[in-house]
């Protein structure tokens, strides 16, 4: 595969990042001076935490389409911090803030150094998905008002969900021409928002829909401003409000209280929110990323630390990764950090530069984007999807979902880990499956012919997935990665949505993916993220989904004319009559791919007896030959074959082929009939072609690999190494 060229694909996409952070700036702006005042703190401490956060956060963070700045949940610490610390001295209790901030910075850049990011990887998808659910429906609830014309209306979530008919109704019913044309001008960028999509002029389309609602917006105060005999009707409380010397707000921290209790608290909590916040705003955003990237997050940690310590110094907010700003980002085509320092640069043009024409734009206009943006997070598709992938997950959606719209965010993501876990236990009637195994090494991984091999054992659920992320981001996404499941009796939502980012990741760097291991195992539904849980042995379920493995070797069975049966009970009657099977019991065997002379096979065996007992899953070949061949084994040459040379079993070698007997242990009971069966021809195949350990019967040929499920090109050529070696016999 042709590599990309990064530098030329990050001058390409400038155009749509510098865009983007200019649509993102326009609702930053008003964000960060409503967030700060909302915090008690001077206006422009808001817009100071934005423009260093996406800075700083830009050129050192480690996630691509995340937007920083001062975040909605740090708003009550941050007063009560204020409040607490200045003992009713507002300006005094800042100051001392913007120490305890400063001090917050420097523990989380410590706590991305000792990686503490894993911590992200505990949040199960569905839980996620419905905390942005309920971060859509919040800002849906807070701005529709601001969007109608209303900037007085207050309330909980479920509150101002509950006025929306009322604020409609006053709406059209308002004696008040301003919160009129204010409203109107809000309806009218919503459904700017909602149409621009079937627009199809190819001209419209160069200006996206964003910047029609900005241009049209200050059009009209234009048009009122120059053409028309009546003043412009909006009210200034309506519009972008800046303060007139915003400049002359800095602030620089206290320290002189640094050892009291209160401060103390002060910093435990700041931190701490901060730090969830920006870990949950991190895994949501990287759900939204058309290119399913994964962010670095300790790397994203350590920078928005870094941020908040300067901003802090300067009289600015935290710096955390916020979700609302980064949807607008997503939604807006933003393609990497860069799109964040734009937004950061815009910020400072327009407050040096065009502080005057910022005024102009409503309130409403601005609101209008945020109400669509909400309404993308929570949208009834999004909980149809969640649907389709199973029941449970649906629980564990709308349970966040509510508890977060009831609560506030920490709470609600608390209760959808304990309820994603509470149903994991029900779906497995097995609470010890988890409390025995969650602090085993549950994942093996070795390199094996030119590929990674990753082997996970017990269960792969939240709880555990960081032990597999972390052999994941080890292997080079150049190349080809097997991850087996076979040992797994239990696989969840979360894992397998990450399983299939990885395997697009490969995909793009050139690499391959792949994933095996749950043929046998019973889904929660027909979609490929559904949870995957063991059957009971020997049950074979024909309304098991097919897995992408089992899709992919129906493909190879009409490629090459084969048969397929995925869940065929046939116990294969040849198989305990090879010395391989004397001492092992065959449980079950199925993903049968044969052709009148081959068949491919997965079986499922086991190894001694009660506490001893191990179970084996393999995919091997076994050839029905048309003539009579002799017993024999053939394997590579090894230390064991030497042993049973000792043991007296004869390697049996052929002069005239040195290279064979050199890399062959061949042995068998008729020496001569098998010499006569190993013709010039059969021994230069084996010679030219990857070696397996062969048994040979009266029932034929069987061919077995590394004990292990193979993945799609093994099979592929384990096929053609039999169709070959029947042919050669």
């Amino acid at each position: 595969m042709k590599k990309k060229n990064t530098f030329k694909t990050f001058l390409g996409d400038v155009p749509q990042n510098l865009f983007s952070g200019f649509v993102v700036s326009l609702i930053a702006l008003p964000l960060g001076l409503g967030l700060a005042l909302a915090s008690g703190a001077p206006p422009i401490s808001g817009i100071i935490a934005a423009i260093v956060g996406g800075t700083v956060v830009a050129l050192l963070g480690g996630s691509n389409v995340t937007i920083t700045g001062p975040g909605n949940g740090l708003v009550v610490v941050i007063l009560a911090s204020i409040t607490t610390l200045g003992n009713g001295d507002m300006q005094q209790g800042f100051l001392y803030t913007l120490a305890a901030i400063v001090i917050s910075g420097i523990i989380m850049v410590i706590l991305g150094f000792l990686r503490m990011g894993a911590l992200g990887d505990f949040f199960p998808a569905s839980a996620i998905q419905g905390m942005l659910a309920a971060i859509g429906i919040g800002i849906f609830a807070k701005q529709i008002h601001v969007m109608l014309g209303n900037l007085d209306v207050k309330g909980s979530i479920v509150e101002l969900l509950i006025q929306v008919p009322e604020g409609i109704y006053n709406l059209v019913k308002s004696d008040n021409s301003s919160t009129f044309y204010a409203g109107l001008i809000g309806i009218g960028s919503l459904l700017i928002m909602v149409y621009y999509s079937k627009i199809r002029n190819k001209y419209l389309k160069l200006i996206p829909a964003p910047m029609w609602i900005v241009v049209l917006s200050v059009a009209i105060y234009y048009y009122f401003d120059l053409l028309s005999v009546s003043n412009y009707p909006i009210d200034k409380k309506l519009l972008i409000s800046l303060p007139n010397d915003i400049l002359s707000n800095f602030a620089f921290p206290d320290f002189s209280i640094v050892y009291q209790t209160n401060f103390i608290s002060a910093v435990i909590g700041i931190t701490l929110i901060a730090s969830i916040e920006s870990l949950l705003s991190i895994k949501a955003v990287d759900k939204l990323d058309p290119l399913k990237r994964r962010s670095n997050v300790n790397k994203d940690i350590r920078a928005l630390g870094f941020a908040t310590v300067i901003s802090g110094f300067l009289g600015g907010l935290n710096v955390v990764t916020v979700i609302a700003r980064s949807s607008v980002n997503v939604n807006n085509k933003g393609t990497n950090r860069s799109a964040n320092f734009f937004h950061a640069s815009f910020l400072v043009v327009f407050i040096l530069l065009f502080a005057a024409e910022l005024r102009k734009i409503p309130l409403s206009a601005l609101a209008a984007i945020l109400v669509f943006t909400g309404y993308k997070l929570a949208s009834p598709e999004n909980i149809k999807k969640v649907f389709e992938i199973g029941k449970e997950q649906l629980i564990i959606f709308l349970v966040t979902l509510f508890t977060t719209i009831l609560t506030n965010l920490i709470t609600g993501i608390l209760v959808g880990i304990f309820i994603t876990f509470i149903i994991h236990i029900i779906i497995n009637k097995n609470m010890m499956l988890f409390l025995k195994n969650i602090l085993k090494p549950n994942v093996l991984m070795f390199k094996e012919d030119e590929k990674f091999y990753v082997s996970v054992k017990n269960f792969s659920s939240f709880l555990n997935y960081t032990k597999l992320k972390g052999k994941l981001d080890q292997i080079p996404q150049s190349e080809d990665a097997i991850i087996d499941f076979s040992l797994c009796d239990f696989v969840d939502h979360s894992v397998m949505e990450n399983m299939s980012n990885y395997a697009e990741s490969f995909s793009r760097k050139g690499g391959h993916f792949e994933v095996i291991g749950l043929d046998d195992s019973k889904s929660g539904s027909e979609h490929p993220f559904a949870l995957r849980k063991t059957q009971q042995k020997n049950v074979i379920n024909e309304n098991v989904v097919l897995t992408k493995r089992q899709i992919s070797i129906q493909q190879i069975s009409e490629e090459m004319h084969w048969k397929y049966n995925a869940f065929s009970a046939r116990e294969m009657e040849e198989l305990p009559t090879f010395g391989y099977f004397k001492t092992r019991k065959i449980n079950k065997v199925s993903n049968v791919l044969s052709n009148e002379d081959c068949t491919i096979f997965d079986v499922e065996y086991s190894e001694g007896a009660l506490i001893a007992k191990q179970i084996y899953k393999a995919t091997m070949l076994h050839i029905h030959t048309l003539k009579p061949i002799p017993n024999f084994t053939l394997d590579k040459e090894g230390i064991f074959e030497y042993i049973l040379d000792f043991a007296g079993y004869t390697d049996i070698d052929f002069d005239e082929h040195p290279d064979f007997s050199r890399r062959f242990y061949l042995a068998g009971e008729n020496e001569e009939k098998i010499r006569d069966f190993f013709t010039d021809e059969l021994i230069l195949f084996f010679e030219s072609n990857k070696q397996y350990h062969i048994e040979a019967s009266e029932n034929g040929l069987l061919i077995i690999g590394k004990g292990r499920i193979k993945g799609i090109k093994e099979i592929k050529a384990l096929a053609y190494f039999g169709m070959g070696l029947q042919k050669t016999i």
